[in-house]
């Protein structure tokens, strides 16, 4: 509720789909300021002579559609076109296989440096990753319908192959650990008693979900440039849990 009366906030799903969202819950607190409040009044206060009317845009939130439909002609007729229901959809070239590059299509290209790391014996490289009821780090549930899994998180998706080499099977309770020598004698970093998980993933690739697997995404290992973690580049090994359960006789 703002001096214009109540707002609602748009937002954009996976689908492509953009509409308005209002919340349906009493705020917790007569203090409590919306988002978008926050962000002008530290605008406002950081930059004390700037042109942009961020007092208008809290007390009306179309004033902020009309901002971005300026800048993006996607966004044209925003604030009419969010008042249907479902909202409207922005086309994704990609979903319609439709490759905006000079080839006309999709072009891969390859970073300089990925291979300044020689792989270690026996290692695998790790990738962090987030399932279908996931957010950024925020979950909404525990099952993922990308890749078949139900009612938990505890798992290392891992090519059958690589599982074989290393006398290890499907469902089988696993320890997985960063091996990269830089690090030894430091304190090891060890994502204990997951459950391994044989998928179509490329063989020397595994991958576990974040943040669960933040623990082997050291803090010093980024990018230069960007500052990104390397959450999709990690070196480990996977063997049977220190405390796994004995095998029944």
């Amino acid at each position: 509720m703002q001096a214009t009366g109540p707002q609602a906030v748009t937002v954009e799903d996976s689908m492509s789909m953009v509409h308005a969202s209002r919340g349906g819950l009493r705020p917790a607190s007569e203090h409590l300021k919306s988002e978008p409040a926050i962000i002008a009044e530290m605008a406002m206060a950081t930059l004390p002579n700037t042109k942009v009317q961020w007092s208008e845009m809290i007390a009306d939130y179309n004033r902020i559609r009309e901002g971005i439909e300026g800048v993006f002609p996607a966004f044209k007729d925003f604030n009419a076109r969010v008042l249907h229901p479902g909202g409207f959809r922005l086309r994704n070239t990609a979903s319609e296989r439709e490759w905006l590059t000079p080839s006309k299509k999709a072009n891969f290209l390859v970073y300089p440096g990925l291979e300044e790391d020689p792989p270690n014996e026996n290692a695998l490289t790790l990738t962090t990753i987030r399932s279908h009821d996931q957010y950024n780090t925020t979950l909404y549930g525990l099952n993922d319908r990308y890749r078949g899994i139900k009612g938990r998180r505890d798992v290392v998706f891992v090519n059958a192959q690589d599982l074989a080499k290393r006398g290890l099977s499907h469902g089988d309770v696993v320890d997985v650990s960063v091996d990269d020598p830089a690090e030894q004698g430091l304190s090891e970093r060890i994502l204990r008693g997951v459950t391994a998980v044989a998928y179509k993933i490329a063989e020397g690739s595994v991958a576990a979900y974040y943040p669960e697997a933040n623990v082997l995404v050291a803090l010093d290992h980024y990018d230069a440039k960007s500052g990104t973690p390397s959450y999709k580049s990690i070196p480990v090994q996977i063997k049977p849990a220190a405390d796994a359960p004995p095998e029944p006789n």
